[in-house]
């Protein structure tokens, strides 16, 4: 019997269509889908849709339930956040506050999944400290953030039809898809 599979979820945009935090994004989950993978974008107009996070029982929203249900599912996950002011955005913060609502499952918060990181600021010294942030918030939930992040300066990489106009950011993304994805692999294959 042929593995299921791997189930990769990506989270990430801003409100803007089109924002290059979302474009890279996209291109992460095509390159998860050509290695192999299912995958799910959760952009911006989804995220937008979600109310600041309340860990109060009974306010959860359908939003939130289906991003929540959709994690739970997930073997792996692909953040990609603009850099707002040196951090992650809100909407991303927001979105990650959601998997609090995995604490008491069988499979804590993102326990054992791979996490693969993007971060896109217009200039060169927002993208560090954010996939910084990231891994460090993967970490904190329990996650596996691969060994490659890919850092976006969006002044000089620009994104369009699916396309980047840096090869070498675009291979660093395929990198980053395929560490996502060969790890939900292994760990699917280890864990059934």
């Amino acid at each position: 019997m042929a593995a299921r599979k791997p189930f990769i979820v990506g989270i990430g945009g801003t409100t803007r269509a089109g924002s290059s935090s979302e474009q890279a994004l996209a291109m992460a989950l095509k390159f998860a889908a050509d290695a192999g993978a299912e995958t799910l974008l959760f952009g911006g107009a989804d995220l937008v849709k979600l109310p600041m996070y309340d860990p109060d029982p009974g306010t959860m929203t359908d939003e939130g339930k289906k991003l929540v249900e959709i994690l739970r599912k997930a073997d792996g996950v692909i953040v990609s956040s603009p850099c707002y002011h040196g951090g992650v955005s809100g909407l991303i913060k927001n979105a990650i506050d959601y998997i609090e609502e995995m604490r008491a499952d069988p499979r804590v918060y993102l326990d054992g999944r791979s996490i693969g990181v993007i971060a896109c600021g217009y200039g060169y010294q927002g993208p560090g400290p954010v996939l910084a942030q990231l891994r460090q918030t993967a970490h904190a939930l329990r996650g596996w953030p691969t060994p490659l992040g890919v850092g976006i300066n969006s002044a000089v990489v620009k994104f369009q039809n699916g396309e980047c106009s840096e090869a070498g950011i675009a291979k660093q993304i395929e990198i980053m898809a395929q560490q996502v994805t060969e790890f939900a692999r292994h760990r699917i294959a280890a864990i059934g």
